[in-house]
């Protein structure tokens, strides 16, 4: 059976990476409204009842119209914006985030598909607290960077027009970022980390960094105990892959952009038990695993279907 999918926002860059990633499907049916109907919300609202599953590529007050145009009990929905992501009511989408994440989606009416930042942090924190090794309350403090591509149409105008845009450019000052509430729930996180984004001067690809102080947790916490256990929390084979444990100055494959066009990621632990320090590192492509890769991703779940179709690792 043929699956009929609508893209609500299809010319935006997510809605445009998913659908080039659709593209040569055969057991999906792409909806789209005509160019000439896009404005109209009859047409949208026709699309999203005719379709199985619509995927919300908008706005967040764009995304809840779309999802209360919904009249019917059978169009199941992948919400890309940030309007969901801790509503109880939806399913998160990030499949890795529990051994059962994956089984809570495929049984899933509303996903909300992750936001790119959370991601990495859930996947190196929520093992640590899972396994006691990290209190829920321990301070954490979060640095990340991320390609223009992240702040949207009007950010990626604004890099690609201007002839010497700024190489590294902090945001996110007023310490109120939107991934924070989703970064805390999934993360598992008693208290709000101090969350420090910031864009680089290239289109797509993310790092995350979270420092720890392992003279302050309880026990005698190693760099060593911190890798088994992040790298327990994965299955072999799947998206996320846990790289050996190393003790390096630097790593060529910390690159941002090493993962782009992949639905991939890697994690890292490095650290020193002399100092009692260590960091936990996220690798991905934030238009990847970090939206258009994870929303494909949630879709197959949905469909029943081969979880890596039409994604590369």
């Amino acid at each position: 059976m043929v699956a009929k999918i609508f893209i609500d926002g299809e010319a935006g860059t997510t809605g445009l990476q998913i659908r080039e990633r659709l593209a040569q499907r055969r057991d999906i049916e792409l909806l789209s409204v005509p160019a000439e109907r896009r404005k109209e919300q009859a047409a949208r609202a026709e699309l999203l009842n005719a379709a199985d599953i619509a995927i919300l590529c908008l706005p967040d007050d764009a995304a809840k119209e779309s999802v209360s145009l919904i009249t019917n009990d059978t169009t199941r929905v992948i919400d890309a914006s940030t309007a969901h992501r801790i509503d109880p009511d939806w399913a998160y989408g990030f499949a890795e985030m529990s051994p059962q994440q994956a089984g809570v989606i495929a049984a899933a009416k509303r996903v909300a598909n992750p936001g790119c930042y959370p991601q990495g942090v859930i996947a190196t924190v929520r093992p640590l607290i899972e396994a006691g090794l990290v209190p829920a309350d321990y301070p954490f403090s979060v640095s990340a960077i991320s390609g223009y591509s992240g702040g949207g149409r009007k950010m990626i105008e604004a890099y690609e027009a201007d002839a010497d845009p700024s190489p590294f450019a902090p945001y996110g000052l007023n310490l109120s970022h939107k991934h924070l509430p989703e970064m805390k729930l999934y993360s598992s996180m008693g208290i709000d980390p101090v969350f420090m984004p910031s864009v680089g001067n290239y289109a797509q690809g993310m790092v995350t960094m979270v420092p720890l102080q392992l003279s302050t947790l309880p026990g005698n916490v190693t760099v060593a105990m911190l890798y088994d256990a992040i790298r327990a929390w994965f299955r072999p084979g799947g998206f996320v892959e846990v790289a050996e444990l190393a003790h390096v100055d630097k790593l060529a494959g910390l690159d941002p952009r090493s993962f782009n066009g992949t639905n991939g990621m890697r994690l890292h632990v490095f650290g020193n038990d002399q100092r009692r320090q260590a960091v936990l590192v996220a690798v991905y492509d934030n238009l990847g695993k970090g939206a258009s890769g994870a929303a494909v991703q949630n879709m197959n779940l949905l469909l029943g279907c081969d979880e890596a179709e039409s994604l590369a690792a």
